[in-house]
C-alpha cells in the first residue's frame, strides 16, 4: 500500500472511525511523558502496551503526519493493527523512564531498553515482544572497532569511535520473541537467543516520481553516498580512498560529516581538495535538492559494517538509484538490480 493510501487511512481513523483517544498529561508539557490511550470501536479484547515514538498520536487537527523518520509511521501503524484486532492500546514514548504499568497487559511491544526495564513490572502472563531495529550491539560494536583498526593501519591515525548504543543488549533475555528490521544478516545476530524472530520490512516515509528525463549515459559515472552519523561505521573512509584514486568517477557525499571533526581532519584532502568528490553535508531526503542529486547519480554506495535494514539504502532505491551496498547493510538486493559487497574492502 502506497504512502498516499496510508495517509488516507490515517485521516480515516482520525476523522471517521469512532476511536476514543485520551492523552494523560503530567505536570510537564514534555511529550515524552504523555501517555496515549486508544480504544477500539467495539468491545476490547484486552490491553496492549506499546513503547514506541508517540509523536504521531499527539498531532493537532490538520497538522501533517511527521515524515522525518520512519519510526513515527511504524508506531502509528502498529497501534492501528492492534485496534483493528479489537485491543485497546496504551502508547508510551520509548524515552519515558518514569512510566509504571497500572494494568494487566496481554501484550507488550517495546524498543531499546524498555524491554529490560518494564518486563519485571508486567503481569507474568503478558507476552513480551521486542522490536529490534539494529544488529545486536555486541556484533555491531565489534564490527565497528574492526573498521577503526583497519583505518588506523591504512592511514596511521587513530580516530575516536562513535558512541555505541547498548540499549538492546539484554532485550531478548526478557522478551518472548521479536520483530526485526532487516534481512537474514540482522536476524542472524540474534540467533543465539533461540527465540522466535520475525522479519518485518522497514517503512520509508517518502516516495519519489520516476525521472523520465534522467540521462543515464551522462550520469553513469556519478555516485552518491548517503548516511546518518558514524562515517567509519558506514564506510565513507573506504569510499573516499577509492574515489581519490579513480578520477574518472565522481562522488557526492551527503550526511552529517562535519559533526565528526577527527574524521574531517583525517580526510581533509579527499573531502575538500579532490576534484571528483563533492561534500554536500546533511540533506533532507524529502527536499527538491535530494531529488536533483538522485537525478544526477546512477547509484548509491553504502558499505556499512552493521545495520538493521539501512533506511538510507531503501530511500535511495525508492529514488531510482542502483544500490552497491554491503551485506551488513541488511537490504535484500537481487543480482539484476544491484551489487552486494561481501567484504567491503577497498579492492572489492
Amino acid at each position: 500500500m502506497g504512502i498516499k493510501r496510508r495517509l488516507q487511512d490515517y485521516r480515516l481513523y482520525r476523522l471517521v472511525r469512532e476511536i476514543t483517544w485520551t492523552i494523560k498529561k503530567y505536570s510537564t508539557s514534555n511529550p515524552v511523558e504523555k501517555i496515549v490511550n486508544l480504544k477500539p470501536s467495539g468491545p476490547s479484547k484486552g490491553d496492549v502496551l506499546l513503547a514506541r515514538a508517540n509523536d504521531a498520536f499527539l498531532l493537532k487537527p490538520g497538522e501533517p503526519f511527521p515524515t522525518t523518520h520512519q519510526l513515527f509511521w511504524e508506531a502509528y501503524q502498529q497501534a492501528m493493527v492492534f485496534l483493528d484486532l479489537g485491543y485497546a492500546v496504551d502508547v508510551v514514548h520509548y524515552l519515558n523512564r518514569q512510566f509504571v504499568p497500572q494494568k494487566d497487559y496481554v501484550l507488550f511491544v517495546g524498543t531499546l531498553w524498555n524491554m529490560e526495564r518494564l518486563s519485571p513490572l508486567l503481569d507474568k502472563n503478558c507476552v513480551k515482544l521486542a522490536h529490534l531495529v539494529t544488529a545486536h550491539p555486541l556484533f555491531s560494536y565489534t564490527a565497528k572497532l574492526k573498521r577503526y583498526l583497519a583505518l588506523q593501519e591504512r592511514r596511521g591515525v587513530s580516530l575516536t569511535p562513535q558512541k555505541q548504543s547498548w540499549d538492546t543488549l539484554k532485550a531478548m533475555e526478557f522478551a518472548d520473541g521479536a520483530t526485526v528490521l532487516g534481512n537474514e544478516f540482522t536476524v542472524s545476530t540474534y540467533r543465539h537467543t533461540r527465540k522466535p524472530l520475525r522479519r518485518v520490512p522497514t517503512a520509508v516515509p517518502h516516495s519519489y516520481p520516476w525521472f523520465h528525463e534522467k540521462d543515464f549515459e551522462r550520469c553513469k559515472n556519478h555516485f552518491l553516498f548517503l548516511s546518518g552519523e558514524g562515517m567509519v561505521h558506514k564506510g565513507l573512509d573506504l569510499i573516499l580512498e577509492v574515489f581519490a584514486s579513480m578520477p574518472q568517477f565522481t562522488l557526492t557525499v551527503c550526511g552529517p560529516v562535519l559533526k565528526e571533526e577527527d574524521f574531517v581532519r583525517a580526510y581533509h584532502r579527499e573531502l575538500y581538495e579532490t576534484e571528483n568528490i563533492k561534500l554536500v553535508g546533511w540533506v533532507d531526503v524529502s527536499s527538491q535538492k535530494f531529488q536533483e542529486i538522485a537525478t544526477e547519480c546512477v547509484g548509491l554506495l553504502h558499505p556499512s559494517c552493521s545495520e538493521g535494514c539501512s533506511t538510507a539504502v531503501v530511500t535511495c532505491m525508492h529514488a531510482g538509484l542502483i544500490p552497491i551496498v554491503s551485506y551488513e547493510s541488511s537490504v535484500d538486493v537481487s543480482p539484476d538490480s544491484g551489487i552486494i559487497l561481501r567484504k567491503s574492502s577497498i579492492e572489492e
